[in-house]
């Protein structure tokens, strides 16, 4: 499976996908019992996810990790697909990313953070912008 082919709402998702970044955790309590979440985002060579961490796996879990995630699932948060391990889900390492993009010029992630967020200058060229009803600017 790809991450092109994930559908919201879609169950026994098996994948494996490359760590491109791991955000800061948060805490919660429900039913009166702490836990802990975290974002990732994740990608293959058809795209990029955000993948939710849920407790110990937010240790675990690394940039340039390549991880295997067995029966997952994929849901939906204002509009924006997100795939998680959910109740029944495993997530394992399975190595490292195939290639450090960050080692090759010619390698284009797009994420759907905000470059403001990041404080990094936004470097865009003509052919970068793609034309799109689906996406929001």
């Amino acid at each position: 499976m790809q991450v092109k082919d994930l559908k919201p709402k879609q169950g026994n998702v098996d994948i494996t996908i490359d760590i491109v970044d791991v955000g800061e955790a948060r805490e919660f309590q429900k039913f009166g019992k702490p836990g802990r979440v975290a974002n990732a985002i994740a990608k293959d060579e058809t795209g990029d996810i955000k993948l939710t961490l849920w407790n110990d796996d937010i240790e675990r879990v690394k940039a340039g990790d390549k991880v295997h995630l067995t029966n997952g699932y994929v849901n939906e948060w204002q509009g924006e697909m997100q795939l998680t391990t959910g109740r029944m889900g495993k997530l394992e390492i399975v190595g490292k990313s195939d290639a450090d993009s960050s080692k090759e010029p010619d390698s284009k992630i797009r994420t759907n953070i905000p470059m403001e967020e990041s404080g990094e200058e936004l470097n865009v060229e003509e052919e970068d912008i793609e034309d799109s009803d689906d996406e929001e600017i």
